[in-house]
């Protein structure tokens, strides 16, 4: 892949200081009403855990940093480990703005980073992305778990059964924590450690639970303060967005294209959760999720082109910070990992974010994510490999397809007639063309109320992963608003048999099996919202 072109007039933009939120104190479980700026506490973590990980040559210094880490007993070897030598391995970015020792980081730390002191934020596993790497070579795929997914908790903490999945390690940590004060335990150490080692637990045992009793071989966590730190070792960072966007709460002000970012500016790229150029596209976890693969992609990319982990003050840089804040359990040999990962750094990766239903509330009236776990877990197993071969039992009669109708935003004479007739030739009823007021960069699929299956399946055939429900559609059609961005050489490409709209259609598996979920591949520079 030829490295992008990045343009070198780009102004140093300002990122704006957040002012500090106040929060209940960091050793209780954290509110599960948080979804404004807490992402980017876990985020920044999980970037610098991951980026090492995908950049196998880095464990060349395996000794230097197998040293420094700091070891964990909390993964239950009883729990089932993979079968034929693959590796799964889940990264759990903490909500916390303390070291792995509990400890305040120092002020200019918290000055620069503007996300308040050591007193806000708690134990929350706000990113987790499981990481599984084929023993054979294969590509290995890290799937991001969305943190407010509604789920059933292992082992009830804090006496909750159920609740959003980041939040089994920080009540896991808080009942421990208390029954180890009613013991008489004192000492800071013992019980940060010790408290850390049960939320570690049940954290994962949840996990492996909604995912289907997935082996989970290792663990990694790390903090927050990991990603800053990485970021400033390696500057500047080469980005790409689809479009403009600006938004005051983080700081963003960003232009479409490639872009270079200082360490202020990445933290702006992973924090930003609205968009005030385009109020429309509303920002939710799940772009932010995007924003973090990319980010991890676009950042191993740079590592290996740029010689980075050949150069010995950066790799010393790196590894200082995996030391400083990364723990890791007992089990990892990061020699032998290193060698059944060294081809992640040559791009041999995607990234999938697992799917959601729907946006919705608790019975407390909590916001959280609605989640098929049936779908989930089958998603899963498909990604893994372990999904049962399919039945030779005679397929049902496919139903009619939606007529589409196809709006084109992006100023290129002819393309609605020229999407329409393609779409045509795949099995759709022709409806209207014509042109859209909307000129964005991002194609759009509208559906009624009942055909989102329909319109999911409409887009992966156009090559864009952009639905929306609109109530006045009319039953039994869909509409396309094409955005600038749109290429139909890449539809061609996609193009199958599409699904009906009663049903998603199925398929063999293909050699990308994250593809179907929206996939980010690795060995470049993506563009994202």
């Amino acid at each position: 892949m030829n490295r992008p072109v990045v343009d070198p007039g780009m102004p140093t933009r300002p990122i704006a200081r957040t002012p500090p939120r106040s929060s209940p104190p960091p050793r209780t479980a954290a509110p599960a009403r948080r979804r404004r700026g807490t992402v980017l506490r876990s985020v920044m973590a999980v970037v610098s855990a991951l980026v090492l990980l995908v950049t196998g040559v880095v464990w060349s210094q395996y000794q230097n940093l197998s040293d420094g880490l700091r070891r964990s007993a909390a993964l239950d070897a009883g729990e089932g480990t993979s079968t034929g030598g693959d590796t799964n391995i889940l990264v759990m970015g903490l909500d916390s703005r303390l070291d792995e020792n509990g400890n305040p980081l120092p002020a200019a730390i918290y000055d620069a980073m503007h996300t308040g002191a050591s007193d806000v934020g708690g134990y929350n596993a706000n990113v987790l992305i499981l990481l599984h790497v084929p023993a054979n070579g294969g590509k290995a795929t890290a799937m991001s778990i969305p943190r407010d997914d509604y789920v059933s908790l292992a082992g009830a903490p804090d006496g909750q059964s159920k609740g959003k999945i980041k939040q089994a390690y920080g009540l896991a940590f808080d009942q421990e924590h208390k029954q180890l004060v009613a013991q008489g335990v004192t000492d800071t150490a013992t019980l940060e450690q010790r408290s850390r080692d049960a939320g570690r637990t049940a954290e994962i045992a949840t996990v492996r639970q909604f995912l289907g009793g997935v082996p989970v071989d290792h663990f990694v966590e790390v903090t927050m303060v990991a990603f800053y730190q990485l970021a400033q070792v390696v500057a500047p960072i080469t980005v790409c967005l689809n479009e403009n966007t600006q938004d005051s709460y983080s700081g963003a002000n960003f232009h479409q294209g490639y872009q270079q970012l200082d360490a202020a500016q990445a933290l702006a790229f992973v924090r930003q959760r609205r968009d005030n150029v385009h109020p429309s596209l509303n920002f939710t976890d799940l772009d932010r999720e995007r924003r973090q693969q990319a980010f991890i992609a676009s950042l191993a990319y740079q590592l290996k082109q740029a010689g980075t982990i050949t150069d010995p003050a950066k790799l010393q840089g790196l590894l200082d910070v995996a030391k400083q804040n990364i723990a890791v359990d007992d089990k990892l040999d990061l020699l032998q990992f290193a060698q059944q990962a060294s081809g992640l750094a040559g791009g041999n990766v995607s990234f999938t974010t697992l799917p959601i239903e729907k946006f919705g509330q608790d019975p407390a009236g909590e916001d959280v994510n609605i989640v098929d776990v049936a779908q989930v877990q089958a998603d899963v197993a498909r990604l893994l490999g372990t999904a049962p071969a399919p039945t030779t039992a005679p397929a049902a009669p496919p139903a009619p397809l939606d007529t589409v109708d196809v709006l084109n935003g992006t100023g290129r004479t002819g393309l609605a007639a020229s999407v329409s007739q393609k779409l045509t030739g795949d099995g759709y009823p022709a409806g209207t063309t014509g042109n859209s007021s909307h000129k964005g960069s991002t194609t759009v699929v509208h559906y009624p109320a009942g055909d989102s299956a329909a319109a999911s399946a409409l887009a992966g055939v156009l090559g864009t992963s952009h639905t929306m429900q609109d109530d006045t559609a009319g039953s039994g059609h869909l509409e396309v608003v094409l955005g600038t961005g749109f290429s139909l050489q890449a539809m061609a490409a996609t193009s199958a048999a599409p699904a009906t709209s009663a049903a998603p259609a199925t398929s063999a598996p293909t050699p990308d099996p994250g593809s179907a979920l929206d996939s980010i591949s690795g060995g470049g520079i993506p563009c994202v919202k």
